[in-house]
């Protein structure tokens, strides 16, 4: 059986933007994930990035967008009980799937994940976008668990998407073409900000708002693996919505819908859950 969210979780997901879910998905899932984040790490698809490449310290590596290549993946998706968790915190009659994101921070790896809020990456608008970030090695806020600004999903702002790794990325010179302010230096100001971070042991997930705030320091574990999987979700009010700085794997081209309209694209954005 799969877990699902309390109303305590509920509400703090709705008050902050985030809520850390203690066991949301099982071991056995976990141990299929780490397997992949392995064979990805070995083979990386043509949508990684990966900072120092083969490095065992010091290695800042994502992929993304393989769920329709790699069937674990695409079981995670469909069978981990993921979709459901999205739904209940989005508040939505369905869930419907956009990407997969593995992410990596091996032990010393001193880049941060910058303050960034996911929103203005996407092709898409609505208050029902979210992503479940799942923990598939434990980690400490100073082994580079997630931090966010506590209800900053609710404060109206849009921020413009910048690189992550520099303007030499090639895969991330489309970030740079994005509108929106300029997102505050946070790291500079922790201070001025409601900041909460959770310890997360391997099973554990974040489900926050695509519109929260949020980053993630280096790994400054010099012994562990920082390894996730985050998938990304639609509920009921999202809409199809390109623009220049989202990401350009999936666009136009690719789908049959237009822009203003529900992501009713089976192919592209296949509905995993429904009330």
């Amino acid at each position: 059986m799969t877990r699902t969210m309390s109303q305590q979780e509920i509400e703090a997901f709705n008050a902050d933007g985030v809520a850390v879910l203690r066991g949301a998905i099982s071991d056995g899932w976990v141990a299929r994930m780490n397997k992949v984040i392995d064979q990805q790490l070995a083979a990386p698809s043509k949508w990684g990035n990966d900072a120092n490449p083969g490095a065992t310290t010091n290695r800042h590596f994502s992929d993304r967008y393989q769920w329709q290549q790699n069937s674990e993946i695409n079981a995670y998706i469909h069978e981990s009980g993921c979709a459901q968790l999205a739904a209940q915190a989005m508040g939505s009659e369905t869930a419907r799937f956009y990407f997969d994101h593995l992410l990596v921070k091996e032990p010393g790896t001193v880049n941060p994940t910058p303050w960034h809020q996911d929103v203005p990456y996407w092709p898409f608008l609505g208050s029902q976008i979210c992503s479940i970030w799942l923990a598939l090695t434990p980690c400490t806020v100073a082994s580079s668990a997630m931090e966010f600004v506590r209800g900053s999903h609710l404060d109206g702002k849009y921020y413009m998407p910048e690189a992550f790794t520099g303007d030499g990325d090639a895969n991330a010179g489309w970030m740079n073409s994005g509108d929106g302010e300029k997102c505050p230096d946070i790291a500079a100001n922790r201070e001025d900000y409601d900041i909460i971070g959770f310890d997360m042991e391997p099973g554990d997930a974040v489900v926050f708002s695509a519109w929260t705030l949020h980053g993630a320091g280096g790994n400054a574990s010099l012994e562990t693996r920082r390894a996730a999987i985050s998938t990304r979700w639609l509920g009921d009010n999202a809409v199809w919505h390109p623009h220049p700085g989202a990401d350009p794997i999936v666009t136009q081209d690719h789908v049959s819908v237009q822009p203003g309209q529900a992501p009713l694209d089976d192919k592209m954005f296949p509905k995993v859950w429904q009330a």
